[in-house]
């Protein structure tokens, strides 16, 4: 309730959000990018970006190009700061859309923020949250280009990737089984130890990766730190729109993410709250039809992991051991470079893992036997289904929760169940890990690809 006052104080307080303005410049150190976004002329956000140089990346683009992606990137970055007032109106000053991409934001931001709202107890519905305008009209535009109008087809190396790396097993997977067969460019936003470490083990110094360095402005940290609104904003989402930018200065033409089918599900049952909505099917489809439409690059978003399960992706993880000692998902040690071992994010990659990585080497690398823990009791109900919610992580579905736990138990604990386990009623949950689901944006081969290594415990490659 008191977050439902200050929602609705606000929104009265500050009315109007104004997307001001963006510039970029080439620098020695790099491609530089800022953003000006106005609070109802009571507060102006100035972040900024860093597009490090490297040999392989090119920023002599077309202006309109580099104008069209930097627009976009504004956007989506604009997310983070509306948050802290929710002003009901937002205006777009330097640039234009027209009322189907209109439609995309206002669904990008309502679904986005699903899990702000909710953490929130705030009450609002996807038609009177915002309303979004351009100052400009279309006869002002060159937004709205027709596909590859100003880039050059010969330009992109059409069997190449970039694989972003978050430092957890999904995208060393992703890296593993690609650079196999095509040319592998990793790519890392505001590089940390994990994401580090992960790249090297896979043959790239950071010399060889492509570099984000994303700064969020401080007055922001310092209005959540007086009151104002805070919460979960989809950052997959974020990290898409750069993707694009790195496309198009790398000649990358594929962009393959490490989203799984497990992010389809939402977190919140019977609802369509879903901390996970911007790695979600649904987005990734929405944003390829945005790209095709409204940005004139001749560049492939995609997830490579789309036709997997968890499940699959923790049994083709636990073949990469030269990786089990560096790589990190949890959010709450990632500044630390840590395993906390006290979060849901830690417990499930330690559950997933489970039947294909024996219990001693689980304790090496987590520092402890996790379903040990009974101070996890709550974590452990939310992952299983016995909880209203699950936790708002990335984690994987609740059948396939139970299923590893019932896979590990048949494994590794045939003569003694660790404390979670002993009280914990095994759910039905058969999960085939043998083949691929349909639903996805694959090629043939690079479904291939996976499917092959499924079957084929010694490494990645083409039958």
């Amino acid at each position: 309730m008191n977050n439902q006052k200050k929602y609705n104080t606000f929104r009265q307080t500050f009315p109007t959000m104004v997307y001001e303005s963006y510039r970029y410049d080439v620098q020695s150190d790099g491609l530089h990018i800022a953003f000006s976004f106005r609070l109802s002329d009571q507060i102006v956000f100035r972040p900024t970006v860093v597009v490090e140089a490297r040999p392989f990346l090119r920023f002599d683009l077309p202006a309109e190009v580099l104008d069209a992606l930097v627009f976009h990137i504004g956007m989506i970055e604009l997310i983070s700061y509306w948050k802290c007032a929710c002003p009901p109106h937002v205006t777009v000053q330097c640039g234009t859309l027209d009322e189907e991409q209109i439609r995309f934001w206002k669904k990008l931001y309502y679904n986005g923020l699903g899990e702000f709202f909710w953490v929130n107890g705030i009450h609002a519905t996807e038609d009177d949250f915002m309303t979004l305008c351009c100052e400009a009209t279309m006869a002002d535009a060159t937004a709205k280009m027709r596909p590859c109008s100003l880039v050059d087809w010969r330009d992109f190396q059409h069997d190449s990737y970039l694989v972003p790396i978050g430092g957890g097993k999904d995208s060393v997977v992703t890296l593993e089984a690609l650079k196999t067969r095509a040319s592998v460019r990793p790519l890392i936003m505001n590089p940390r130890g994990a994401t580090i470490l992960c790249a090297e083990k896979g043959g790239f110094p950071l010399g060889e990766v492509l570099v984000i360095r994303r700064s969020i402005d401080p007055l922001l940290l310092d209005l959540n730190g007086k009151g104002m609104l805070n919460g979960h904003t989809p950052f997959s989402a974020m990290l898409a729109f750069y993707t694009l930018l790195a496309g198009a200065c790398s000649g990358y033409a594929n962009i393959a993410l490490s989203n799984e089918s497990s992010a389809n599900e939402s977190t919140v049952a019977g609802t369509s709250v879903n901390h996970q909505y911007s790695k979600s099917l649904e987005f990734e489809d929405d944003f390829r039809r945005y790209v095709a439409s409204y940005i004139p690059l001749p560049v492939r978003y995609f997830s490579f992991l789309r036709p997997l399960s968890e499940l699959q992706i923790a049994m083709l993880f636990a073949r990469c051991e030269q990786y089990h000692a560096v790589f990190k998902s949890c959010n709450v040690g990632s500044k630390q470079d840590v395993w906390c071992g006290r979060c849901a994010k830690c417990l499930f990659a330690f559950i997933i893992l489970s039947p294909f990585v024996p219990p001693v080497r689980l304790e090496e690398i987590f520092g402890k036997n996790m379903l040990d823990d009974v101070t996890l009791q709550h974590e452990f109900d939310q992952l299983t289904g016995k909880a209203e919610t699950k936790p708002f992580e990335c984690v994987g579905t609740i059948s396939e929760v139970n299923a590893a736990l019932v896979m590990a138990m048949e494994r590794f604990y045939r003569f003694g169940l660790p404390a979670l386990l002993q009280n914990y009623q095994p759910q039905p949950a058969e999960i085939d890990v043998s083949t691929l689901l349909s639903d996805h944006n694959l090629t043939q081969e690079e479904a291939a690809l996976l499917q092959n290594w499924i079957e084929n415990p010694d490494e990645p490659s083409l039958p």
